[in-house]
């Protein structure tokens, strides 16, 4: 996406503007409060089944199709917003999402949670985080505003994904599991009111093709492919079936671009993207990372309530850790880029966060005390918050202005569908039988799927870092949701 030669004149260096806190905040809270849903569920888990009567697997089922929808539908959520508005878009995205929140609170039994939570909460999200990025690319045009700006967004959002599962628990402990979604509708409602104030720099485009076949088939395919993990307990037969069936409709949607590249007809998403050996190699760091990420927090998350028997709120404040972590290591980034190549912080974060899940895995046989969690947790946030932006900077880097779209919805897709499969591979361990060995299996998988990524950041290309600092800042970073 390009910005108009006004908008970027108007943020020129030298000129000195007030700095626009009333467009800021509420781009910051949406990010906040998406983030927050992704990982606040996870301290709800023992809460949610009691109360609805279900399992351990069906609260999973919810979780993991949310950040399925999320991944499935956030590319075309993006080409929506150039077609009917950013600011419209944004609204209806929020609006959905309140709608979902609420009828998540008032659910009697599990489909009705997935109804609200899963579908149209993830729905929402997909349509309300697009124009959160592309607006604030618009809005603030000089480099420093600009980065600014993300720099806040990003951290709300980092504070929303790991202080979720603390906030969920104190707010499970003290009312209930139902009042942490009545806390997002509510937060969704201030940021209604906030919005009104925003101004749309560009006027929609009705004439924007949008590519529906497209749009269907790379849905379709990322859902059985997840599904296809999450029976994998169940049935290896239809597990199979729906991962080849899934990876046979992907196929038919990368065939389905081309053939429309080739008649000169927009496509859902170029395949240039896929062509930058640099940006793939990104784009599989950042998968793994936020696989990672969803999958040590689901599996330390049952493990403490299902078989140590503890509280939503004793979860949460074990998570404080990572949260710490995390936050420690994400407001230290700008300045390590500028010391450190991308390729090595990345290495780094990954090393970190697989050494993280070695001390959790050496631990859990004597960890008697829970508290003994949080040094591999600390060390895991640390990790994850050292490498999440880099791995963003390699992938927007590697194309040019006009693309910048584009490969983002793509980094924020691969993104949310890494939390979608973490949460699936994990669970599908560890749900079937809850206890330490079950839990040390699926440790050890995504300790092995870290060194997956470690083995792709090493094969980065070498840059200065303040060359590859400098194309970072032109381009917008993002946070997934």
């Amino acid at each position: 996406m390009t910005v108009p030669p006004s908008q970027s004149e108007a943020g020129a260096p030298g000129e000195h503007r007030p700095w626009p806190r009333r467009i800021l905040a509420p781009l910051a809270l949406a990010q906040f409060i998406c983030s927050f849903a992704g990982s606040n569920m996870n301290v709800m888990i023992k809460d949610i089944s009691d109360d609805l009567d279900t399992t351990v697997q069906g609260v999973q089922t919810a979780i993991t199709v949310f950040l399925l929808v999320m991944a499935a539908l956030m590319i075309p959520g993006g080409v929506l917003t150039d077609r009917y508005g950013r600011k419209r878009c944004l609204v209806i995205g929020l609006s959905v999402y309140g709608v979902g929140a609420l009828l998540s609170a008032a659910a009697p039994g599990l489909g009705v949670l997935i109804l609200g939570n899963s579908i149209l909460e993830g729905i929402g999200t997909a349509l309300l985080i697009p124009p959160v990025y592309i607006l604030t690319t618009l809005l603030f045009t000089g480099v420093a505003d600009r980065a600014r700006a993300f720099g806040a967004i990003m951290a709300m959002g980092g504070v929303g994904a790991a202080a979720g599962p603390l906030i969920g628990g104190l707010i499970t402990s003290a009312i209930s599991w139902r009042a942490a979604f009545l806390f997002q509708a509510l937060v969704v409602l201030v940021i209604i009111v906030l919005v009104r104030r925003l101004e749309d720099p560009l006027p929609p485009d009705p004439g924007c093709h949008f590519d529906g076949v497209g749009a269907a088939l790379s849905a379709t395919g990322l859902v059985l492919v997840v599904m296809g993990i999450l029976v994998a307990d169940d049935n290896g037969w239809l597990t199979l079936g729906l991962v080849l069936l899934g990876a046979a409709v992907l196929a038919a949607f990368f065939a389905w671009v081309r053939s429309r590249e080739r008649k000169g007809v927009q496509a859902l998403l170029p395949t240039t993207l896929f062509r930058n050996h640099t940006s793939n190699l990104g784009l599989v760091t950042q998968h793994v990372q936020w696989l990672v990420l969803m999958g040590v927090s689901f599996v330390v998350a049952t493990y403490l309530q299902v078989v140590r028997g503890y509280s939503a709120i004793g979860t949460g404040v074990i998570f404080t850790a990572s949260t710490v972590g995390m936050l420690v290591s994400s407001l230290g980034a700008s300045r390590f880029a500028r010391r450190r190549a991308q390729r090595t912080l990345i290495m780094v974060g990954f090393g970190t966060t697989i050494g993280g899940i070695g001390v959790l895995i050496a631990l859990a046989d004597n960890a008697h005390n829970a508290w003994l969690f949080t040094p591999g947790l600390l060390l895991i946030g640390l990790g994850l918050g050292l490498m999440l932006t880099p791995s963003v900077n390699v992938v927007q880097s590697a194309f040019p202005d006009d693309l910048q779209g584009e490969i983002s919805g793509l980094s924020r897709a691969v993104s949310n569908l890494g939390s979608s499969v973490g949460t699936a591979v994990a669970g599908t361990i560890l749900v079937a039988n809850p206890a330490v060995g079950p839990y040390l299996t699926a440790l050890v998988v995504l300790g092995a799927i870290g060194l997956g990524g470690l083995v792709a950041a090493a094969r980065l290309p070498h840059d200065h870092p303040k060359r590859v600092s400098q194309a970072a800042a032109q381009a917008p970073p993002h946070l997934p949701s």
